[in-house]
């Protein structure tokens, strides 16, 4: 099976609380905690970075759908947050709120609505995740 990224994102954590270096292909993001619990908020939150990807991804996907059917929608913005319901299962639920130029038409709108959920980090979220964590040596 392929690797969806060209190199692993790789990060660190050194004796400052919660400061972590997040390294990627061709950069480096810094992520903190809110100074609410302790951190410096020097950089987002791992909750933020979350939603800052699905976001890039929903905005990205419209864009290319837009483009490709050459309509005119210049903007368009995106408001995430999330919250958890303490169920036995643990349900996170993240609310996605797409804001389109005004006057848009109605029936571009809800294409663009199901397109947002098609977005491959959308696609991520809401199925099956496994996450294989074991030591380098």
């Amino acid at each position: 099976m392929a690797n969806l990224l060209e190199q692993n994102l790789t990060g660190h954590i050194g004796t400052q609380k919660y400061l972590c270096t997040i390294n990627w292909r061709n950069g480096q993001l810094i992520m903190d905690e809110p100074e609410s619990i302790d951190g410096q908020d020097l950089g987002p939150d791992p909750y933020s970075t979350l939603l800052a990807s699905l976001a890039g991804c929903t905005l990205s996907t419209l864009r290319m759908y837009i483009d490709r059917k050459g309509w005119d929608i210049r903007e368009l913005s995106v408001s995430l947050n999330m919250h958890q319901e303490m169920t036995p299962d643990l349900c996170t639920q993240i609310d996605r709120i797409i804001t389109f130029p005004e006057g848009l038409d109605a029936e571009i709108k809800e294409r663009l609505m199901i397109i947002a959920g098609k977005c491959p980090v959308s696609k991520i979220l809401e199925n099956k995740i496994v996450i294989n964590s074991k030591t380098d040596q």
